[in-house]
């Protein structure tokens, strides 16, 4: 898949403020400063589609895009963010729960996990919920260029290690870097493919 148009949609502080559920919803989120908006901005071919910035816990809205006429790109706000005022964590995290729960229209979550470091426990346990809660998800393995290839795969088997004491089968994963515009072609081929399974 190609993307050809990307049009902002609108910013919602509420999750009853999204827009309607008219078409299929893909969802991106992951701690402060994982890559997020570096992400979608390499998938849809722009520097411009969402805002980064060196300074985490950026995104505070829910922000929609509407990719090809087709569907939602959802840039959500990043969780984990420790120097943020606790009111600020508690609220962002009320949101992120409220549209996970409710989005009728939610295809997939795509949780991005910064690939140079050890499974974290926030990341775990927002990974354990989403499996508690059947919410449909794939792992997205960001900064994969800022490891060797034996680096990459043993900071990887570390993680699997960790996700099978708790699942039979693993999530399915991509991994990915911006700069190198790795996985950019396998996540919107699998955009692609689920948009085309529930024709």
């Amino acid at each position: 898949m190609v993307i050809k148009s990307a049009e902002f949609i609108k910013s919602s502080a509420r999750a009853d403020q999204c827009p309607p559920p008219d078409f299929p919803e893909y969802a991106f989120i992951g701690r402060s400063n994982v890559g997020k908006s570096t992400l979608i901005n390499m998938l849809a071919g722009t520097k411009k589609l969402a805002k980064t910035s060196s300074t985490p816990g950026k995104t505070r809205l829910i922000n929609h895009f509407l990719i090809n006429g087709r569907w939602y790109l959802v840039d959500l706000p990043g969780y984990g963010y420790a120097r943020a005022p606790r009111d600020l964590r508690r609220g962002m995290s009320k949101l992120i729960s409220k549209y996970i729960e409710n989005r009728t229209n939610l295809v997939c979550l795509f949780l991005l996990i910064d690939s140079r470091h050890s499974p974290l426990p926030a990341d775990l346990s927002f990974i354990q919920s989403l499996g508690e809660n059947r919410v449909p998800f794939v792992l997205v393995f960001t900064k994969c260029d800022k490891l060797s290839a034996g680096q990459l795969d043993s900071n990887l088997n570390t993680y699997f290690r960790h996700l099978e004491r708790n699942w039979e089968t693993l999530p399915r994963y991509f991994c990915t870097s911006a700069l190198q515009k790795r996985g950019k072609d396998e996540i919107l081929e699998f955009i692609s493919n689920t948009n085309n399974a529930m024709i």
